[in-house]
């Protein structure tokens, strides 16, 4: 196999197996469709152009999630983005979530969305790509006991606001 053959095979490998993941973290750190697929989609633009300097392909999560986060910060030094108040958005029913997980995981995000970024990226990391403790400490460069302290007031702080907007109880598994 040629060496340019094996960087696509590499390449291909990591779409495949980190692509999904990718968007679900992009639509959670931005709440809007076209936005997580054009992070991606930079995301694996980035990839491919530096894929030469991936030599452990056990980092490659850690990798590519390093470049989306730049990616999505890089996306509000380049332009001011246009709020939506969440509030006031009408999300369509795709019929794979009964209407009460819907209006839990509408709840959920608004809240999650109102956290600190110190205190949402490490929430987000671990609920929504299942990231360790260590892989958070790595990827955002903190220790491992500042990840524990942020995740665990990240809790305590959506805790409050779901009690306050009297849907704590609502949200299965979180607490």
């Amino acid at each position: 196999m040629s060496s340019e053959a094996g960087r696509h095979a590499k390449f291909d490998g990591l779409a495949r197996t980190y692509g999904a993941d990718l968007y679900r973290f992009a639509m959670w750190i931005c709440g809007d469709d076209a936005l997580a697929k054009d992070l991606v989609q930079e995301t694996f633009l980035r990839a491919w152009k530096a894929l030469d300097n991936l030599n452990d392909t056990g980092a490659a999560k850690s990798w590519l999630i390093t470049i989306l986060r730049r990616e999505y910060a890089r996306t509000f030094e380049r332009k001011v983005p246009k709020f939506t108040d969440v509030d006031t958005v009408v999300v369509p029913d795709d019929g794979e979530l009964e209407p009460d997980a819907r209006a839990e995981i509408d709840l959920l995000r608004r809240n999650i969305m109102k956290l600190p970024i110190k205190y949402r990226e490490p929430l987000l990391l671990q609920a929504v790509l299942g990231c360790s403790c260590e892989e958070i400490s790595t990827e955002l460069g903190i220790s491992r006991s500042a990840v524990m302290t942020q995740l665990f007031r990240a809790r305590e702080q959506l805790k409050s606001q779901l009690e306050q907007a009297g849907g704590a109880g609502n949200v299965h598994g979180l607490f």
